[in-house]
């Protein structure tokens, strides 16, 4: 079974996980910055309200994004993502919040756990990893966003946790993708960043390469892996893309490769 596909769905490109579809389970997808009708530089399927795009576009972007794998774009769920650990779960009362406008986003929160069908869940990136979490033995699906600082903070572990409190699933039962984001062959991290990750994990250097002084290539894709087989999920459900948003510049956006000012991808799974 292939990590990932490539698929077009009215004329719009995603990244889909076979491991994730085989289950009939969820509706999924991952957005590229294709299919949309964004100026430069946020063309052309800008899907965030906040890196000073036309409001109009964006929203109209959001709506091909979501119909395009058949979720209903006023439903969709969003928290305002500020790379931290805060994991929430959404209910059918949370529908909509952070659809058409930031100020309404869950605030705080970069993890978004639910069990209800029907209720979309969205995350937004470029350059971050996106986590899709599902088990569906107990049919729940969570979406993590984890940048340096949220891996750190093993915001995907975190994630896994809330979901076996709260909804009584087993860690082995649940499946993991980790989709596109930023490679270790275009991501350069300094001494603080390393220091940060030393704290965390007792096997840094299993994703990391020196490159210079004081200067390192740091692998998140492996590092949330790594993560979430701590957090009990066998290796072999736990999948990874492997495709830097960097170098397929073309494909999706990258705030490093374009120098920060550029368009957001968005991660979306609904429980069917």
């Amino acid at each position: 079974m292939n990590a990932y596909e490539l698929r077009t769905f009215n004329g719009l490109k995603f990244v889909t996980f076979p491991l994730f579809s085989a289950t009939g389970t969820v509706k999924h997808g991952f957005s590229t910055r294709m299919g949309g009708i964004s100026s430069v530089p946020y063309d052309s399927l800008n899907l965030g309200l906040h890196v000073g795009d036309n409001y109009k576009h964006v929203i109209a972007n959001r709506a091909r994004a979501a119909k395009a794998l058949r979720i209903t774009p006023e439903r969709m769920v969003a928290g305002s993502q500020v790379h931290g650990d805060k994991v929430h779960i959404v209910t059918g009362s949370h529908l909509g919040y952070g659809a058409k406008s930031d100020t309404d986003a869950l605030p705080g929160v970069d993890a978004l756990v639910t069990h209800r069908p029907g209720v979309p869940l969205a995350s937004f990136y470029a350059d971050c990893v996106p986590v899709f979490i599902l088990d569906p033995v107990r049919k729940v699906a969570a979406l993590a966003h984890a940048g340096w600082k949220g891996t750190v903070l093993r915001i995907a572990e975190k994630t896994v946790e809330v979901m076996t409190a709260t909804f009584n699933c087993n860690p082995r039962d649940c499946l993991a993708a980790i989709g596109p984001c930023i490679g270790q062959c275009c991501y350069e991290v300094d001494a603080k960043v390393i220091n940060e990750l030393k704290n965390a994990f007792n096997y840094w250097q299993g994703f990391t390469e020196k490159s210079g002084k004081e200067r390192w290539k740091l692998n998140l894709g492996a590092a949330n892996k790594a993560v979430l087989v701590d957090a009990g999920l066998k290796p072999v459900n736990v999948i990874n893309a492997n495709l830097c948003t960097a170098c397929y510049e073309n494909l999706f956006f990258s705030y490093r490769a374009a120098g920060g000012t550029t368009g957001r991808m968005g991660a979306m799974m609904e429980l069917i």
